[in-house]
């Protein structure tokens, strides 16, 4: 916390606007456009029902499928499962660990031979990382699909000096309270155009239609931001260029030590992106270190310090069994990434000092392990 937010909770019991609308919902939605360079605003109560938003307004509906970033959490894809239509997931690739353009292009190239293009991209920006966002765009503007930018994790990410979630048709953010900045829960959708966050606002209340009495034409949700949270993230988009600045300090302190590490690297920095880091992630290469990152989250734990293995791509999870992975060459990427990536601590509140015990004490577990490796 910055330090400010209690003011703006204070602020929404004073005029007793508790309710999910007010000053305080306006205002962040107003400090989100100015911030990000996006034209439209829409506070909600997660990241998730921004997607799923985002897949209603597009008109995506039972029997369509959905292509989506397979290297992700679960929370990308679920709402196109929500809506009825069916996920298709794009591989990785090695120079962002983000959605691969190879990989898109023969996706769409095959459905476009079918007759059964996918009414929507989704493409998630990982860990603060920044995706191939020219080449990827380039590819569903080809085809005339829609891009959904997932910037879950990369507020504050920039491609060529643009803010990532303005580039697609639609981008949403997460407020999620591990997140760059936190509302507790919370999220955001942003748009290109008024009249589509007019009808994404709509569907969020409930789809009320205008009319003297309450009337319902199309079922909606309960999806908006309360103004009592939205006060908090605007407390935090006060802080968010000093907690983008820790993470991308945290990143460079890991980078300095590891690149001097045999079989160590770290996460990849697509040129011409400047990242959030929202994590900072270490790849570990197995043919020079044979512990896995499933041994190291463990022996980590024994010190008192929590690591996390990369996410489970999406194709592999029984939720998602019987689908497609489009991917650009005889190897899935992805599926490396989840053995060979390893997060690291990297909140904004975390001390030189804890981060230096982490360092220490990973460091002393490759050391100790390689030399057991060599004997």
């Amino acid at each position: 916390m910055g330090g400010t937010e209690q003011s703006y909770i204070v602020d929404a019991f004073k005029t007793n606007w508790i309710a999910p609308l007010g000053a305080n919902v306006d205002g962040f939605e107003q400090k989100m456009k100015q911030y990000t360079g996006a034209a439209n605003a829409l506070a909600l109560n997660s990241g998730t029902a921004a997607i799923h938003l985002a897949l209603i307004t597009l008109g995506v509906t039972t029997g369509d499928t959905v292509f989506c970033s397979t290297l992700t959490f679960a929370a990308s894809a679920n709402p196109i499962v929500y809506v009825g239509a069916k996920p298709v997931f794009i591989d990785s690739d090695e120079q962002s660990w983000n959605m691969c353009p190879i990989a898109l292009e023969k996706a769409l190239a095959d459905a476009a031979r079918r007759n059964q293009l996918p009414k929507a991209v989704i493409l998630v920006h990982i860990l603060g990382l920044v995706a191939d966002l020219e080449a990827i765009q380039t590819i569903c503007e080809t085809y005339g699909v829609p891009l959904i930018e997932d910037a879950a994790e990369s507020l504050g990410s920039t491609y060529k000096d643009q803010m990532t979630g303005t580039f697609g048709e639609m981008g949403i953010y997460s407020f999620n309270g591990n997140k760059i900045i936190t509302t507790s829960g919370g999220g955001m959708l942003l748009s290109k155009t008024k009249a589509t966050r007019t009808v994404a606002f709509k569907y969020a209340t409930q789809a009320k239609e205008d009319a003297p009495f309450y009337l319902h034409e199309k079922i909606g949700y309960n999806y908006r931001l309360s103004n009592v949270l939205a006060g908090i993230g605007i407390g935090q988009m006060e802080v968010i260029d000093q907690h983008v600045a820790k993470r991308r300090s945290i990143f460079d302190t890991y980078e300095m030590v590891f690149r001097e590490v045999d079989g160590v690297s770290m996460m990849p920095i697509l040129p011409g992106t400047k990242p959030n880091c929202w994590l900072s992630a270490i790849r570990l290469n197995p043919e020079k270190i044979e512990v896995t990152t499933r041994e190291l989250v463990t022996m980590m734990a024994e010190e008192g310090i929590e690591v996390r293995m990369m996410w489970n791509p999406l194709h592999l999870q029984p939720s998602f069994s019987g689908t497609t992975c489009y991917q650009a060459g005889d190897e899935n990427v992805s599926e490396k990434l989840f053995e060979e990536v390893l997060c690291l601590p990297s909140g904004s509140a975390m001390r030189g000092s804890q981060q230096a015990y982490v360092i220490q004490k990973l460091l002393a577990r490759l050391s100790r392990l390689t030399a057991i490796n060599s004997n």
